[in-house]
């Protein structure tokens, strides 16, 4: 939706009052020249949700995985060979929506299917209001120390584990800022949901599934020490659906790069995620 702004003139006439005083009457005057400034303007409409891909039955489990990033925000820029992060999250993203498919056994959807810019809270709101059974958040970040590498997987705490998750969680939130102007405040009462006894059980169940996809991870890729760690991320604020973050390497190091890029990498990360998923699902039907 593009907002545009005409820009008048108006004219100033000075008249003398009836104490002789001088008093300025305004009157506006068609404009000599017309000035227009259009801005795009998200529109307040809620979007149309996902498309879900794998079998048509709604008994089946909802997997919805948010490929960070998009659009104008490209996250984190490689310094080898200049890969963003939100190509990178997105080629993975497909990789695990096609290995989740093979099995027949799951439903998907992805927040996004190209390169768009999405809020945190409509990514979130998303997989909420399609009745997710869960929610995963892909992402491929950068550190100060080119050394580090390695799978990271984050769950929602109030407080952060550790300085560097607190650092992470601070920069990803603020993914929706862009040019100083907030483009996801609009919905307060969201983002500032409290942590009531709902969300402390989807809490713990979003703590049993990272361990068990680092579980799975680890055989197939660079896992980090302390992998599982907690931080206070908007978009893992849904209260009723299980979420993780899991961020699959850094694009500040030459060999998660050349590992992240490549097909033989992406794919390894999808059976990853998909062996993690089955086994979740099993665990909760068998806990029925």
């Amino acid at each position: 939706m593009l907002v545009t702004v005409l820009i008048a003139t108006l004219s100033f006439a000075s008249t003398p009052d009836f104490a002789g005083e001088v008093s300025l009457a305004f009157r506006a005057e068609p404009p000599k020249r017309r000035y227009e400034v259009s801005a795009p303007i998200r529109s307040a409409v809620a979007k149309g949700l996902p498309k879900i891909s794998g079998p048509d039955d709604n008994s089946l489990p909802l997997v919805v995985l948010d490929a960070g990033h998009g659009g104008h925000d490209p996250g984190a820029i490689s310094p080898h060979g200049g890969v963003r992060e939100k190509d990178v999250t997105l080629a993975i993203a497909r990789s695990i929506r096609s290995e989740l498919l093979k099995t027949g056994r799951v439903r998907v959807a992805l927040t996004r299917e190209g390169d768009q810019f999405l809020i945190l809270q409509d990514r979130y709101g998303a997989a909420r209001r399609m009745k997710a059974d869960l929610f995963i958040s892909i992402h491929a970040d950068s550190a100060e120390n080119p050394g580090a590498n390695g799978g990271t997987v984050y769950t929602l705490s109030e407080v952060a584990s550790d300085r560097e998750a607190q650092r992470l969680a601070s920069r990803e939130n603020k993914s929706d800022i862009i040019n100083g102007v907030n483009l996801g405040g609009a919905d307060a009462s969201v983002s500032s949901i409290l942590i009531d006894l709902t969300q402390r059980e989807t809490m713990n169940v979003s703590a049993q599934f990272a361990k068990l996809l680092l579980r799975e991870a680890t055989p197939n890729m660079r896992i980090r020490t302390n992998s599982h760690r907690f931080a206070s991320f908007i978009v893992l604020k849904a209260p009723d659906t299980p979420s993780v973050l899991f961020e699959t390497g850094y694009l500040s190091n030459e060999d998660d790069v050349r590992f992240l890029a490549s097909e033989a990498g992406r794919q390894k990360v999808a059976r990853s995620v998909a062996s993690a998923v089955q086994v979740h699902f099993a665990r909760r039907l068998a806990a029925r």
